[in-house]
């Protein structure tokens, strides 16, 4: 096996949908877990996961005088629940449906004393039922899983490259459950026009905050039904300013998606090319530059040199 091929491996959405649909509704659970445990910060950044070197993770949440982590480990496939007072749950990750998944966490949770109570409704899907009521959902190959979370890990790692050449605001690199990608969003510094709202199954309060601000947003995620049934990276301004979709991008395989108002990179021009880390950059780079460039952004003012390990930024 290359290196390229172990970063980043093949992951055809077809032949693991059932199991994506599944596990984004865990991951809900789980996020959902996290937005009952900590204060609003700005765009929803408080109830994301991140990537960790086992699969995803919601960091450390406060309950009553302890702490609280939840862990997917997609190399075991193990849910882990620790407590700062030493105590754990494990769950195994296996084929089950959403509804046996939500009661057996609840079950963890209230055996190491932490009550938890969340909406259970999921959040930006059309169609869907209460958590507790899910027995459609119930699909879990380790091997596809595992495959998405070395994609995520290898994206991290260039998400994060990116992140350092911006001394503006700028978004963690974090995994959004409601919209099953991860992404990182660069900010203008200016407000933005109010975002209309009409996502399904989530305030439209949310998305006006989440958009309170103009972005230049990329991210990946590993396909849907629709348009894009494919594993690709996305780049999107909002507001988009005139000229956005004309603009030239890199690599050559990046297009923009009049269905979705934004650009597409297929995640196997990525995988496929020589060096698939300096074709991710290119496409983010060149749809920021577009953005940012068409919107007038002060430019001077929000960038910098890319960081390096163990070099102070020089001024």
């Amino acid at each position: 096996m290359s290196q390229n091929t172990a970063a980043w491996p093949e992951l055809p959405y077809a032949a693991w949908q059932d199991t994506a649909a599944t596990l984004q509704l865990w991951t809900q659970i789980v996020g959902k877990i996290r937005l009952t445990q900590t204060p609003w910060l700005n765009h929803s950044w408080h109830v994301t996961l991140y990537v960790s070197a086992r699969g995803l993770t919601t960091g450390p949440m406060p309950y009553e005088g302890r702490t609280f982590q939840i862990d997917f480990d997609f190399i075991d496939h193990v849910l882990w629940v620790r407590s700062s007072d030493g105590h754990f749950r494990q769950l195994m990750l296996k084929p089950m449906s959403v509804a046996e998944f939500y009661a057996d966490l609840m079950i963890a949770l209230k055996e190491l004393g932490i009550a938890v109570a969340i909406k259970t409704m999921p959040c930006e899907l059309a169609d869907c039922v209460r958590f507790e009521h899910d027995t459609v959902h119930a699909s879990y190959d380790a091997d596809a899983v595992n495959r998405f979370w070395r994609v995520l890990l290898a994206t991290n790692h260039v998400f994060a490259t990116f992140r350092t050449g911006f001394l503006g605001k700028s978004s963690p690199v974090h995994f959004f459950w409601g919209s099953f990608d991860l992404a990182v969003t660069r900010f203008s510094g200016r407000t933005a026009p109010r975002h209309p709202g009409g996502v399904p199954h989530l305030p439209n309060a949310v998305a006006q905050e989440a958009y309170s601000h103009e972005v230049s947003s990329a991210g990946f995620w590993p396909g849907s039904p629709g348009p894009v049934d494919y594993p690709a990276f996305y780049s999107y301004a909002y507001p988009a300013p005139e000229g956005f979709a004309a603009a030239k991008v890199k690599p050559a395989a990046a297009f923009f998606s009049k269905d979705l108002g934004e650009f597409i990179l297929p995640y196997d021009a990525v995988r496929t090319a020589s060096d698939p880390d300096a074709a991710l950059l290119d496409f983010l780079q060149s749809t920021y530059d577009a953005a940012a460039d068409l919107a007038k952004w002060d430019r001077a003012a929000l960038e910098c040199g890319f960081g390096q390990a163990g070099k102070v930024r020089a001024l």
